[in-house]
């Protein structure tokens, strides 16, 4: 398949993914689809932070990229009316830049921390007393002549998102007081999403056709939403305009996405797994130098779902595909009389 057909469906987001996903952004908990025991322990919280006139408590959330965690930071400040400054943790590389962000906010403001594991050091210790007191300390002077001073911060919220927990400290993932790991949504969930975006973007698409771009969509609403702009693309230039499932599966198979969702790369990491290493076990470094592929991007991105559908198993010696997976890329393999995908 060519580069540009490719590119389509590139798992980075691209300047156009952001300009749409901020148009497709649900404004409050009612219009936010999917998450429900989420959505209800929010509402529950969010209501009583009203009641009692405080600041929210500080929020973690976790999960898979592209299942809502921004969304969701969006939707908080605007139930609670008040403002959000939306950063993440690569930016922040001194301890300074933090208090400026933090002396800028107004009282019960939202700061959204994204990939908040990757936090420096420096950033990561003005932050405790911040979130505890809200108050950040410093030392003016050196030796004999130094002097501590403490300034007082507005009592903000902080809402903190990783897409890898396990990386956060412990003294950090303490000091929040709420905390919610989003998972993948149902297939009737990712329904909704394709109706509701097709609708604010004026797409017309059939119940069949958002039925056939939610199957595909990884779990995952982000993807839905940009399979439904490559479908529209596919649509107005190949077709009528209208997306039915036929013209969903024709757009979806040019681009290289099979039923359970799979692009190129998700099969060749189960291919290369079953025929160059057994089945596995094999490290990661390994089979990311295998697939000339960087290690945090499979980890990240394509281990999560092909773990989560039963086709990939995480043991201490490595990764190794299960039997399911094995059976799946056999059905691929005589659907494509014996070809995953092209070799060069």
């Amino acid at each position: 398949m060519p580069e540009s057909d490719r590119d389509l469906i590139s798992k980075e987001r691209q300047p156009e993914d952001e300009v749409v996903e901020e148009t497709l952004r649900p404004r409050f908990l009612a219009e936010y689809v999917g998450q429900e025991r989420v959505k209800e322990n929010l509402g529950v919280s969010i209501e009583a932070a009203r009641q009692r006139d405080e600041a929210l408590d500080h929020i973690l959330l976790s999960g898979p990229p592209g299942l809502g965690k921004t969304t969701l930071a969006h939707v908080i400040a605007n139930e609670l009316g008040v403002g959000i400054r939306v950063t993440s943790g690569p930016a922040i590389e001194r301890a300074g830049d933090l208090v400026a962000i933090l002396t800028n906010l107004e009282d019960r403001d939202i700061l959204f921390i994204d990939e908040i594991h990757r936090l420096s050091h420096a950033a990561e210790e003005a932050l405790y007393p911040a979130m505890e007191d809200f108050s950040f300390d410093w030392v003016a002077g050196k030796g004999p002549q130094a002097r501590t001073y403490r300034l007082k911060l507005p009592h903000f919220t902080l809402i903190g998102a990783t897409t890898r927990s396990g990386l956060l400290t412990s003294p950090l993932r303490d000091r929040f007081g709420i905390s919610f790991r989003l998972e993948y949504y149902s297939e009737d969930e990712l329904f909704q999403v394709v109706e509701r975006s097709a609708r604010i973007l004026g797409i017309p698409v059939d119940k069949d056709g958002a039925i056939e771009i939610a199957g595909r969509s990884r779990g995952t609403p982000r993807i839905a939403n940009r399979l439904l702009r490559r479908v529209r693309d596919y649509a107005q230039v190949r077709k009528d305009g209208g997306i039915t499932r036929a013209v969903a599966r024709e757009a979806l198979q040019l681009l290289d996405i099979d039923e359970m969702g799979l692009d190129r790369l998700d099969r060749q990491i189960l291919l290369a797994v079953i025929e160059k290493y057994s089945g596995g076990p094999v490290g990661l470094s390994t089979l990311a130098a295998c697939l000339s592929e960087d290690p945090g991007t499979l980890e990240d991105v394509y281990e999560p779902y092909l773990m989560q559908i039963g086709f990939l198993e995480r043991t201490p010696r490595g990764r190794g595909v299960t039997k399911r997976a094995v059976e799946y890329m056999g059905k691929v393999a005589a659907m494509t009389q014996g070809r995953l995908f092209d070799r060069p």
